[in-house]
């Protein structure tokens, strides 16, 4: 049995490993999902919604709130397969709740990629808002939340600068023979953007995150 958690701020490419895992067969439990469905439960839509719930679970339940209602899913998805994959990690107590659930069979990947090539990648897409600002308020907001820490915890950081398929050819890797067959990536900071010089490095915002 492996869990595989996956972190990374907007545009690093984490959501590749998601979509590599669901290609090879591999369950995928996506945090963001889990908001969605409380949007609904409240009869709100998520479109509209989801960093307000995310906020309000927070506040009700503490900052692991989210990463517990996951479990479930991911105990439910275990049932059938071997491995499954935990979508969209936001914070240090989020990985606290699954360590302490699946103990060494949990593992987490960091993907990242340097703030101006996240930033392209972010106009590329076009959903995003494209200003630089917003990206740096974004990244602020997540890494103030705890996402930095979380990333600090990982056992394998993969450095997304090359090719799309340099990366799917990383994460087929993981998902078929577990974070021991990756070498990690050295040089790479999460701190490198602005949006990390906002952060006075002690409490976490009370912000929701963005939509997985």
């Amino acid at each position: 049995m492996r869990v595989i958690g996956t972190v990374g701020l907007a545009g690093s490419g984490k959501g590749e490993l998601a979509e590599v895992a669901r290609e090879a067969g591999v369950p995928v439990v996506t945090m963001g999902d889990v908001i969605r469905a409380a949007c609904r439960d409240r009869g709100l839509d998520p479109a509209d919604h989801h960093g307000e719930v995310a906020r309000a679970l927070r506040e009700e339940d503490g900052p692991a709130a989210i990463a517990r209602r996951s479990l479930p899913h991911v105990r439910e998805a275990l049932d059938d397969a071997d491995v499954v994959l935990v979508d969209g990690i936001r914070s240090d107590a989020e990985v606290d709740v699954f360590e302490g659930a699946f103990g060494e069979t949990f593992s987490l990947v960091s993907v990242e990629a340097p703030y101006d090539v996240r930033e392209e990648r972010v106009q590329e897409r076009g959903r995003d808002n494209t200003d630089r600002e917003t990206l740096a308020e974004r990244d602020a907001r997540e890494l103030g939340f705890g996402m930095g820490r979380a990333m600090d915890r990982a056992d394998l950081v993969v450095g997304n600068v090359a090719s799309l398929e340099r990366l799917r050819e990383r994460a087929r890797a993981v998902v078929e023979e577990g974070v021991g067959a990756v070498e990690s990536d050295d040089g790479f900071d999460w701190r490198d953007g602005p949006g990390a010089e906002r952060l006075d490095g002690t409490e976490p915002t009370a912000d929701g995150g963005d939509p997985a």
